[in-house]
C-alpha cells in the first residue's frame, strides 16, 4: 500500500508542475533540452520540499502525537480544498516571464512546490526518515517524468486542461486526508 499511496501523492503534487511546464513549452516554443532542465528543476524542488516540510513535522511530532492524524487530515483537506476551489474558479493567469531563464525556472518550481512543503509536514508527523526519503524520491521522479511529458505536449501545441487536472489533484489530496483520518480512528 505504501507504493500506491506514494504514487497517488506524487501525481497529485506534480499536477501544477505538469501544467506549468506544458504552458511554458507551448508559449515559448522551448527546446527539449531546456524543457528537460525545467523538468529537473521542478523535480528537485517538488521532491525536496516534502522532505523539508517533513523535518518540521518530525520536530513537532512529540507535541502533536495525540492529534497528528487530525493535523494531517486538516492540512491535506486545506491544500486539496484550495486546489478544488482554484479549479472551480478557473481564473485566468497572465504570466509573461522568460521561462528559459534558470532563475524563472526556480521561481516557478518554488511556486509549484509550496503545497508539497505543507503535505511534507503531514509526512513528518506519521513516518520515519526512511519512508520520508522514499516518498520524496518518488515525488521527485514522478514530477520529472510528468513535467517532461508536459513539455513534450506543450511543444506539440497540446493545450492542457488545467482546471480538470487541478480538480482531480485536489480531490486525490482530500481523499488521502480522509484515508489517513479513517486509518487512525479505526486502529
Amino acid at each position: 500500500m505504501f507504493l500506491i499511496e506514494s504514487l497517488l501523492l506524487a501525481f497529485a503534487l506534480c499536477v501544477d508542475s505538469f501544467t506549468v511546464s506544458a504552458a511554458c513549452a507551448l508559449r515559448s516554443r522551448m527546446a527539449l533540452r531546456k524543457g528537460a532542465l525545467m523538468a529537473l528543476v521542478f523535480a528537485l524542488f517538488q521532491g525536496g520540499f516534502p522532505f523539508l516540510g517533513a523535518l518540521l513535522g518530525v520536530a513537532c511530532r512529540s507535541f502533536m502525537a495525540s492529534i497528528d492524524h487530525w493535523v494531517a487530515f486538516g492540512l491535506l483537506l486545506l491544500v486539496g480544498g484550495k486546489m478544488v476551489v482554484d479549479a472551480v474558479r478557473n481564473e485566468p493567469k497572465e504570466n509573461q516571464l522568460d521561462v528559459s531563464s534558470p532563475w524563472v525556472m526556480c521561481l516557478l518550481a518554488i511556486a509549484t512546490s509550496i503545497d508539497a512543503f505543507v503535505v511534507g509536514i503531514t509526512l513528518g508527523l506519521e513516518n520515519d526518515v526512511w519512508h520520508i526519503l522514499a516518498i520524496s524520491a518518488i515525488v521527485g521522479a514522478v514530477t520529472f517524468a510528468v513535467s517532461l511529458f508536459g513539455v513534450v505536449l506543450g511543444r506539440r501545441n497540446v493545450a492542457i486542461p488545467e482546471r480538470v487536472t487541478t480538480l482531480v489533484a485536489g480531490l486525490v489530496l482530500i481523499g488521502l486526508g480522509v484515508y489517513t483520518l479513517i486509518e487512525h480512528l479505526t486502529s
